[in-house]
């Protein structure tokens, strides 16, 4: 059980430190790199904010 919970926490950990801020040119290059099928409409808005009209 130590171990499950020792996991959980380790991925949960890891998930936050992996957020980047929307529009940094680290988020774009994200953003290019994701299927462009696994976008969500507030993704696909931001980018072609954000990334293609700058």
């Amino acid at each position: 059980m130590k171990k499950l919970s020792l996991l959980l926490t380790t991925v949960f950990v890891l998930s936050l430190t992996g957020c980047t801020k929307v529009g940094s040119d680290a988020w774009c290059e994200n953003m290019k790199e994701k299927p462009k099928g696994d976008w969500s409409a507030n993704e696909a808005s931001d980018f072609a904010k954000h990334c293609v009209f700058k």
